[in-house]
């Protein structure tokens, strides 16, 4: 099992680093799913002020990955969102390449969508990138990228964190207002997306330099090779070194993509289409897809747990044990052994004498018929009676026996003994010298309902503080005392 922080994020595995942490898969307890942890590495007050900033960025949107949440434990904090795994735009270039025209509109139209809800919130990303934009693991299906990291953007307005002539980014995708020290804008971020552009389309990261100065130089180029004319002018409005001379806004952008789009060719039967694989891998051992997985409780894999029954039964000396089933089909009936004769007193007659009778003696009476010795579990049974008219005598038939009064595993307990007349029960008796009924046999032990002690009235309690006619002449006079000084105030 993994680390469990601030008692409900469950970290999994590590699945990415970045510039200020390290990012997880973990397990959120409370919401039951997984998500991506970003946990901070480092704890100076710098760092930890970005990091506050940038979860604290709240943007609702299909295709922006923006904090969901955060927790902080002792000197650790992190926050989280959703889990995307799909890997990002440089997994896509690493398996394919260069990417067909359309495809790669699909993506830029996606990636201009939130980057339009990012600005509308006023906030400028200043790290646009192809490992900053991942992809849902969607297969062969349309696309679906998330624009992430936040770490290093900034609110129009907001003091910068970084020091000066000190450029925060990636190079490379650097505009060239940035490298000059120039405030972050809008534009800075539609010039990172017409390079992330042109490394879709041409499958390795382009020369921002030689590109700037070709621009300053010589003006708009032709399209390179492979990059129709239609997208190369959409892509040239947003990589223009004068940031005037770019696209203003990213809806504006995304409009005249729609418009380039209907210009370009129809992808053919023979394109190989792009798919876009689970790059996370695997969950390790003791996890699964419901989250991590819990050890069984003792005692809950006998047979009594699982409705299994052995077939056999351990009796405990002083327990009650029901016989074994008769293989005849006969139930069987728990019977005492019938008594024994007495023994002869000293008030008990002689027996007859052998060969007479005795004259004072009763008629005889026939003994009766033998019975079976008595088995433990069993009843002796009588013979059938004989058909009448003359029956011939036999033993009266034992009573049935009275059904049990407990379950067949606990040992029996008396009867309780009835209640005395005017007795309170089931409370405790009003005086200490009566003596309580007892308490029938119970599973729980139930304690006594309590009963109420009289209560005793209190006192009127006493006004807190000084009397009115003490308070009263008090703020007259501290009133007095201010006006006095107020005038003087204003006389100075």
């Amino acid at each position: 099992m993994g680390e469990v922080f601030a008692g409900r994020y469950e970290l999994v595995d590590p699945i990415g680093r970045g510039g200020v942490g390290a990012v997880w898969r973990a397990w959120d307890h409370r919401r039951r799913r997984y998500v991506a942890a970003k946990v901070l590495q480092q704890s100076d007050a710098h760092t930890l002020l970005r990091f506050v900033r940038e979860q604290a960025l709240r943007i609702d949107h299909p295709h922006v990955l923006a904090p969901a949440s955060w927790a902080a434990d002792d000197d650790k904090v992190l926050f989280t969102m959703d889990l995307v795994s799909g890997g990002s735009l440089a997994h896509v270039i690493g398996d394919y390449g260069p990417l067909p025209p359309r495809y790669v509109c699909a993506l830029l139209d996606q990636l201009l969508s939130g980057l339009a809800a990012v600005h509308a919130e006023g906030v400028v990303h200043r790290d646009i990138k192809p490992a900053n934009i991942l992809m849902e693991a969607t297969g062969t299906r349309r696309p679906h990228l998330r624009l992430s990291d936040f770490g290093i953007s900034m609110r129009k307005g907001e003091p910068r964190l970084t020091e000066t002539n000190y450029v925060v980014g990636t190079p490379g995708y650097f505009a060239p207002e940035q490298v000059e020290g120039a405030e972050p804008d809008f534009p800075a971020d539609l010039f990172a997306v017409g390079l992330v552009a042109l490394y879709l389309l041409e499958g390795q990261k382009p020369d921002t330099k030689a590109l700037v100065d070709f621009f300053t130089a010589h003006g708009t180029p032709g399209a390179p090779q492979g990059i129709p004319e239609p997208l190369w002018q959409v892509l040239a409005g947003l990589i223009q070194p004068d940031p005037r001379s770019r696209f203003r806004t990213a809806t504006g952008a995304r409009k005249a993509l729609a418009a380039a789009l209907e210009l370009l060719p129809e992808t053919g039967p023979d394109d190989e289409p792009v798919e876009i694989f689970d790059q996370l891998g695997p969950l390790p051992p003791g996890f699964g897809a419901d989250g991590p997985a819990q050890p069984p409780a003792p005692g809950l894999l006998g047979p009594a747990a699982t409705g299994t029954d052995t077939g056999t039964r351990t009796t405990t000396p002083g327990v009650f044990a029901p016989a074994p089933p008769d293989p005849t089909g006969t139930p069987h009936t728990d019977v005492p052994a019938p008594p024994a004769p007495p023994a002869p007193g000293p008030h008990t007659p002689p027996p007859p004498p052998p060969g007479g009778t005795d004259p004072h003696a009763p008629p005889p009476t026939p003994a009766p018929s033998p019975s079976p010795t008595p088995v433990p579990g069993s009843f002796p049974v009588p013979p059938p009676p004989a058909q009448p008219p003359t029956p011939p005598p036999h033993p009266a038939r034992p009573a049935a026996p009275p059904p049990l009064p407990f379950p067949p595993d606990h040992e029996p307990t008396p009867p309780p003994s009835p209640p005395a007349p005017g007795t309170r029960y089931p409370y405790p008796p009003e005086h200490p010298q009566q003596h309580a009924l007892p308490v029938p046999y119970t599973a729980e032990y139930t304690a006594p309902f309590p009963v109420p002690l009289p209560r005793t009235p209190h006192p009127p309690r006493r006004p807190q503080g000084p009397p009115a006619k003490v308070v009263v002449p008090v703020l007259i006079l501290a009133l007095i005392c201010f006006t006095i000084g107020f005038w003087a105030l204003a006389e100075a």
